[in-house]
């Protein structure tokens, strides 16, 4: 098993599941983070922490999808470690739909 984060997080980027991670296995997108799944180390800390519950085990449904784009942007973006600024418009952004189709992109973060 492996956690993953989903498209919930795209433009909201709290971060706060990074400051727990023991294994440092986050990855800062433009518009979002991701999980390396082969660093990962199913401990599932992140997963509360994320106040938009944007973090999911695997095992949930409808969750595979997101196993490959955290891969994929995982092994393209930068390692992060420490929380970084929030997008200050991130509390706008938690509820609105089809944030992947609409809102992604594909560019590394700023750190």
């Amino acid at each position: 098993m492996t956690y993953v984060v989903t498209e919930t997080c795209i433009k909201c980027k709290y971060q706060d599941c990074v400051e727990v991670c023991p294994v440092d296995c986050f990855y800062e997108g433009e518009t979002m983070l991701v999980i390396h799944p082969d660093e990962c180390i199913d401990c599932g800390v992140c997963e509360p922490e994320c106040p938009i519950e944007a973090i999911l085990p695997d095992t949930e449904p409808d969750v595979e999808r997101w196993v490959e784009v955290n891969r994929t942007y995982a092994e393209q973006w930068p390692n992060i470690n420490r929380k970084g600024e929030q997008p200050a418009d991130a509390d706008d952004w938690k509820d609105v739909p089809n944030k992947f189709e609409d809102h992604f992109t594909d560019r590394p973060g700023a750190q």
